[in-house]
């Protein structure tokens, strides 16, 4: 059976994935999700790293496997997500590569500590933590926008640490002009207030209607009622609306690249219709990281890995 992880301050179960028929979904081989649920409720206020939860899709047969599928995956997901948006890409990439995939949730977001810190330097210093924990020596980095830049930063910082990079939809340079807009629908959706005992198809149609005054896409707003959840006959938030808000600078503005680079191997998988990996800015991207290859997903936007799945999973195998 695959290693289980085991703290004071988080629980798991084991989870096969079967069919109505008892089958594996993914046969021949067995395949484990270890679902690790963090329970700390108390926020952290200052900068020392805190334990995520995460999800490790992984064979039951894992300690068998051969040096080439040793190397683990981690993904990060992107600012308002959380590990259950890669869910499906976790569990295919794993029976794709036979790799060990790991998806944390950051903090102030999905099951993790919420904090009133929050930046590149601590959301990277989270995934080394999680690294060290899981006795995890070098892993293959894969996040998603805000995570994205959370795995170039650990990249950076902790060169050793990284096989591969692989950063989705964000830029080092430069991030999108429509992402400075953000601080107003996260500010309406802090100030929704929901009453008691809704059903929730009401609550996320009330919540719905109200992001619509500032949130015209229609995919953004189902995105982001995926952090609506029903606490004690109540339905609130479960990002950390306050500390995102406070920190949204941080996340949006300049990344903290210094002088540092990363010389292993890095591609950048960006969506055609988005504007956040711009090919004016290539040349600029590869000071900081001379070996990056650019790969752009015909069609997709911001949400590339959602949008395109089949595709996305195409150049990543590819890639790894």
């Amino acid at each position: 059976m695959a290693n289980s992880f085991r703290s004071q301050v988080f629980r798991h179960s084991q989870v096969f994935f079967k069919n109505k028929l008892g089958e594996s979904i993914f046969p021949p081989q067995s395949f484990t999700a270890l679902n690790t649920r963090c329970i700390q409720s108390t926020a952290t206020r200052w900068k020392e790293p805190v334990k995520l939860a995460y999800t490790s899709y992984e064979g039951t047969n894992s300690h068998l496997v051969s040096p080439s599928t040793a190397t683990p995956i981690i993904i990060q997901h992107g600012l308002l997500g959380s590990r259950k948006n890669w869910a499906s890409l976790g569990k295919a990439i794993h029976n794709k590569t036979g790799k060990k995939v790991i998806v944390p949730d950051a903090r102030n977001h999905g099951d993790s500590p919420h904090s009133s810190i929050l930046d590149y330097e601590v959301l990277s210093d989270d995934l080394v933590k999680l690294m060290e924990d899981l006795q995890i020596p070098k892993a293959i980095m894969v996040g998603h926008s805000m995570g994205g830049r959370a795995m170039m930063k650990l990249a950076l910082n902790k060169p050793s640490l990284v096989d591969k990079l692989v950063v989705v939809d964000i830029s080092p340079v430069n991030v999108s002009p429509g992402a400075k807009s953000m601080t107003e629908f996260l500010t309406l959706m802090e100030h929704i207030n929901l009453g008691d005992q809704l059903k929730r198809a009401t609550a996320r149609k009330i919540v719905d209607e109200q992001l619509q005054v500032v949130v015209k896409d229609s995919l953004l707003r189902q995105f982001l009622l995926t952090n609506l959840v029903e606490d004690n006959g109540r339905f609130r938030w479960r990002v950390n609306l306050k500390s995102i808000i406070q920190n949204l600078p941080n996340i949006i503005g300049h990344f903290p690249s210094k002088d540092e680079s990363f010389i292993g191997p890095t591609l950048f998988i960006a969506g055609e219709k988005s504007d956040y990996v711009k090919p004016a800015d290539h040349n600029a991207i590869r000071t900081i990281f001379p070996s990056a290859e650019f790969q752009y997903i015909t069609g997709a936007g911001h949400w590339v890995h959602a949008e395109k799945p089949a595709q996305f999973l195409e150049i990543l195998l590819k890639f790894i």
